[in-house]
């Protein structure tokens, strides 16, 4: 590799997207809108708020079930920037299910719908919650539009990590004891 080579591959500003296109993994080229980029950068806000929760004082089991989490997202992305490559499988979404039934199996049961709130952490953990259902959103678009472009084990996880994030939001509230908030019917709400 020569010199030249080393210090663009180094450099973070490379000049090659600024016509609105970006590179893949496999050195094709494509629309900075396209869907797989869409799904990308989705997975990318995901993780950063992820990053943004971890940064707080969490409890050991909560930051290390979320360090997994980031990692199994950017394998994602991986997947996503090599077209055909395949990382993620089922293994990796059990264990994410089973970590959420793990955490769910403190809590007691719900008996009404629960608004993001209560402690700081579990209202930013019910953020990533969202970004997380977002972030589907984009990957079913992406399906739609090409159905190999998309693990649908990859898919499955970051419908389960939207899950895990409300249990986990759920258990920080309960430990924190900070109240849930809880959804009052209008017609309770007087």
């Amino acid at each position: 590799m020569s010199d030249n080579d080393k210090t663009r591959i180094n450099r973070v500003i490379t000049r090659t997207g600024d016509r609105g296109d970006t590179g893949l993994a496999d050195g094709s080229r494509v629309s900075k809108w396209h869907p797989r980029i869409q799904v990308l950068g989705e997975l990318d806000e995901l993780n950063s708020g992820m990053g943004v929760l971890r940064a707080r004082s969490l409890d050991a089991d909560l930051d290390t079930v979320l360090g997994l989490a980031q990692q199994l997202l950017f394998d994602i992305g991986g997947e996503l920037a090599i077209p055909g490559h395949r990382v993620i499988d089922d293994h990796d979404l059990v264990e994410l299910e089973s970590r959420a039934d793990t955490f769910n199996a403190e809590l007691p049961p719900l008996k009404e719908f629960v608004l993001p709130g209560g402690h700081p952490d579990a209202a930013w953990c019910h953020h990533c919650r969202t970004v997380a259902r977002r972030t589907e959103r984009h990957f079913v678009a992406l399906q739609e539009a090409d159905e190999d472009a998309v693990n649908p084990v990859s898919l499955a996880l970051v419908n389960r990590l939207s899950d895990l994030l409300f249990v986990m939001a759920r258990v920080i509230n309960l430990r924190q004891e900070s109240p849930e908030v809880l959804w009052q019917p209008k017609a309770k709400r007087g």
